[in-house]
């Protein structure tokens, strides 16, 4: 494959930590010709330009504009999108938009034409030729030297802070049911449906923030998801009834969740894919430390203290990263979709707003079968997790004669530690697998690579720490001390597998990397509350020992799943490809006839 580098954005004076956004211009007619030049000896498989795939459009223009007539008066655009052939209107007013686009004229051969409606993106000028459509673009590494390092960091600890603010919230009540329960004149079971819903929320939310951090940028997605978190944890702390606890616990889930949404986006936008999986590790730190670090200060505040006091500690909190985000978070989005749409009148907006907005488009991708492996992958994961984290005070209280909150929420620290020490080498090994392998292959880098990684800790350490965890409960052998270091051991596999599975889902389909990862967390945390949902009653009919060897066979089943995508990924990868290829080539046939 053959990869286009375009020259990174000069820096003014005193703008060095400052995310640069670059402007695209039409390219002078030197480089056109080169253009041409290198397409005409490419092959139909050659990676895109990086400058087309994230030139500043309307996705529907993106990914495959098939007639546009360019003038000084208005124009309109029929785009072919890419979720397979549906169809949306790309009204432009202007010919000197800032759009750049393939311009067609009555001269144009239909092939010509038929051509830009298989486009991954519009051409870059009047007699540069489009080429074929592909899920995988290739960024070159200029793109991700807008940022020092030093700013990175800083970026990720925030954004790792901010992800803690869900998941810890998810659990930290988890201590507190009885005494929520008894506030509110009900049972636990009608608590713990509220951290199911919870849950379910925290699946629903990626579907839409992620379509609109695309148009609107992270940033301003970031701020007006921290405000409206500040606000449902101040509703959950003065909630005077069940109805309106549930209720703003349910909107705190899906603005909270848009942190790791973004977070993990924002890793993709600034750094390579060789470096990704050791960010995307510490920032992971903060979304797995928050759910087994929750019940530990829960349970010491409602020991001495109201639950109520949980959520004020919440609100505090929100606050505090509402404030970070405002002072600290730059864009780092390489383009803002809303930005290609200056000049258009309202009803044109939202013509091409519709389907760039629209959640289905994030459950659309699922048509790929490595990412409904590794969607499936992440979800045993979330399931064991939970399976383990939520049934603690109720499984291990009565086996080892714990009698206060605080004293079954010491037990969460030993997979939150095991978190935490997994940080330090999970996301690194991610990215050695991947360098290693990149190496071995002479020098091309093949996303599924990186799933190599995770693949024995999926199959072999996890479930084997759930199979003893599980049975030694049961059987009450071992003691404190077995449970203790299995938990711990469990949690350091654990950030061995999330690092390289968030990083393939922005590595593989890196135009639309944050839809990707959105549709992984959306099924993920589906399955984290359907295991909310369900680990108390099962552990009740067929116990601990059982429920454990349930989670474990997942996990071995979605290891099989991994392998096969690892094997099989980009084969799969490339037939979608064709087939959605084919699927758009026929519905443009259908609207305008074949040639």
């Amino acid at each position: 494959m053959a990869d286009r580098k375009e020259e990174p954005q000069n820096r003014g004076p005193g703008q060095a930590d400052s995310i640069v956004q670059p402007t695209l211009q039409e390219p002078e007619n030197n480089s056109e010709k080169t253009l041409q030049k290198e397409s005409q000896n490419e092959s139909p498989k050659t990676i895109l330009p990086v400058k087309q795939e994230a030139e500043p459009i309307s996705e529907p223009a993106r990914h495959g504009p098939h007639s546009v007539a360019s003038s000084a008066s208005s124009s309109v655009s029929v785009a072919l999108a890419d979720d397979g052939g549906d169809i949306d209107i790309e009204a432009n007013r202007h010919a000197n938009t800032n759009i750049v686009r393939t311009k067609s004229t009555a001269t144009v051969p239909a092939n010509a034409e038929l051509m830009c409606a298989l486009t991954h993106t519009s051409s870059l000028g009047p007699d540069t030729p489009a080429q074929p459509w592909s899920s995988y673009v290739e960024i070159p590494d200029e793109f991700y030297d807008r940022v020092k390092p030093r700013r990175k960091v800083a970026i990720v600890a925030l954004m790792s802070f901010c992800s803690l603010l869900a998941p810890i919230s998810s659990t930290t009540v988890l201590p507190a049911v009885p005494d929520v329960a008894s506030t509110f004149h009900t049972t636990g079971s009608i608590v713990n449906i509220s951290n199911a819903l919870f849950l379910f929320s925290m699946g629903l939310s990626p579907i839409v923030w992620s379509p609109l951090s695309e148009v609107y940028g992270r940033r301003n997605i970031t701020i007006v998801t921290a405000s409206l978190f500040f606000c449902c944890n101040l509703g959950t702390a003065l909630s005077p009834n069940l109805a309106a606890y549930f209720v703003f616990r349910i909107m705190t889930a899906f603005e909270g969740t848009a942190f790791i949404l973004v977070g993990s986006a924002t890793v993709g936008d600034i750094y390579r894919p060789s470096e990704r999986a050791t960010a995307m590790g510490w920032f992971l730190s903060g979304t797995l430390v928050g759910p087994a670090l929750g019940p530990f200060l829960g349970g010491i505040i409602v020991t001495y203290r109201s639950w109520r006091v949980i959520f004020w500690l919440q609100t505090a909190l929100s606050a505090f990263a509402f404030v970070g985000v405002v002072l600290l978070m730059p864009e780092t989005i390489y383009t803002k979709k809303i930005d290609s749409l200056v000049g258009m009148t309202f009803r044109e907006k939202a013509r091409v707003l519709a389907p760039m907005l629209n959640p289905t488009r994030v459950v659309r991708l699922f048509i790929y079968p490595n990412l409904v492996m590794t969607g499936a992958a992440s979800s045993a994961l979330l399931f064991n997790m939970y399976a383990v984290l939520t049934p603690i005070r109720y499984v291990l209280n009565p086996r080892f004669n714990l009698t206060t909150p605080m004293q079954s929420g010491l037990f969460y620290l030993a997979p939150g530690g095991g978190y935490v020490v997994g940080t330090f080498f999970g996301g690194r090994y991610a990215d050695y697998m991947l360098r290693r392998w990149v190496i071995k292959r002479g020098g091309v880098r093949v996303p599924e690579d990186r799933l190599r990684s995770a693949l024995p800790f999926f199959g072999i350490a996890i479930p084997a720490c759930m199979l003893i965890y599980g049975w030694t409960v049961e059987c009450g052998v071992g003691g404190i001390p077995l449970a203790v270091i299995v938990l711990f051991l469990q949690g350091v596999a654990q950030l061995f597998c999330f690092p390289s599975i968030n990083t393939y889902c922005l590595d593989v389909m890196q135009g639309r990397g944050s839809e990707v990862i959105a549709a992984n967390y959306f099924i993920r945390y589906l399955f984290a509350c359907l295991s909310t949902a369900t680990v108390l009653p099962a552990i009740e009919h067929i116990g601990v020992g059982w429920y454990s060897t349930i989670s474990a066979l997942f996990l071995v089943v979605s290891a099989i799943g991994v392998a096969c995508a690892i094997h099989w990924g980009q084969e799969w990868r490339e037939k979608t490809d064709r087939y959605r290829n084919a699927k758009r080539k026929a519905a443009y046939e259908k609207e305008h006839g074949s040639s």
